[in-house]
């Protein structure tokens, strides 16, 4: 069996995808043949989180410990060397097909109360192709008689096109930048990104710009949409990824800190509902009532 499972293809007019059974994973994504994003192979265990889904959290808890509704919980510590719980739950586990059609495929997972979380999810996912492109959408039920802490979010690499990533154009629509310590990678604060190396607001090339960031404040259209956009003027390609309004949050890392060959080859733009430490500071947390659902919807487009 591959290392990430059974893989679920889907295809529409020039669009093209895989998923993997492990952790729900957007393992590629093309158009017509070039890749919109940086994947990973059947047979490779996702590198630095490729196209996995982060959830009941986005990002890391501080030491895993959290207090919620006056009982402090205790999660294991999933990136030791920070000492943080990081990612979510659902990262490496199997999914379970609930339907697959030539263009889409819905995955469903039941995250079973434990310890540090002592809630049940119904979690749900569906990668959608056509016309404009590939939809998201991602949610949670909750099947616990008390109401869960609860946030979510994802981590495509996007591609733009052949050339080094420095020589990309990016518009990054978002005008406040979470600052974070650089040991343990949590919230220290926030400021405005204008003046900063890191306001793309207007489209321009990367250069040497690394990012490991959060950002929110995001730029919206009338119908509440956000849209990053890669481009590569060279090969004049790019690609495109949008979130809805339930996303306040939008994580960009460029990969500095892995090595070769990952180092910079591509730039995750990451969906979130809330940003790292939501489950200590209560910040855009969703409160998830016993019975109720919570939806996020979120695109990638070619260009």
């Amino acid at each position: 069996m591959s290392a990430s499972g059974d893989q679920y293809e889907i295809e529409h007019d020039r669009y093209r995808a895989v998923v993997t059974e492990s952790g729900a994973a957007l393992r590629t994504l093309t158009y017509d043949g070039r890749d919109l994003v940086d994947g990973f192979g059947a047979d490779e265990l996702s590198p630095g989180c490729r196209g996995q889904l982060l959830m009941p959290w986005p990002n890391r808890i501080r030491d895993g410990k959290y207090t919620w509704d006056g009982v402090e919980q205790q999660l294991p510590l999933t990136e030791p060397s920070r000492s943080n719980a990081s990612h979510g739950l659902v990262r490496w586990v199997a999914w379970t097909v609930g339907e697959h059609t030539s263009s889409s495929v819905t995955l469903t997972y039941r995250l079973m109360a434990q310890s540090g979380y002592p809630w049940t999810l119904d979690l749900a996912i569906t990668y959608a192709l056509g016309d404009y492109g590939l939809v998201v959408t991602q949610g949670a039920a909750n099947r616990s008689g008390s109401a869960a802490p609860y946030a979510q979010g994802a981590h495509p690499y996007l591609t733009a096109g052949p050339n080094p990533i420095d020589t990309w154009e990016v518009l990054l629509p978002a005008a406040t930048r979470s600052l974070s310590d650089d040991e343990r990678l949590l919230p220290l604060g926030r400021e405005s990104v204008t003046g900063t190396d890191v306001d793309f607001r207007e489209a321009h090339p990367l250069g040497g710009v690394g990012f490991n960031h959060a950002f929110t404040d995001l730029v919206r259209d009338d119908a509440g949409v956000a849209t990053t956009v890669l481009t590569d003027p060279a090969a004049g390609t790019g690609v495109e990824l949008w979130v809805d309004d339930t996303q306040p949050w939008l994580m960009v890392y460029t990969a500095d800190d892995r090595p070769a060959p990952l180092h910079r080859r591509s730039i995750a733009v990451e969906p979130m509902t809330a940003q790292a430490d939501a489950f200590r500071s209560g910040e855009d947390l969703v409160r998830l009532e016993p019975g109720a659902s919570f939806v996020s919807t979120w695109g990638i487009r070619a260009r």
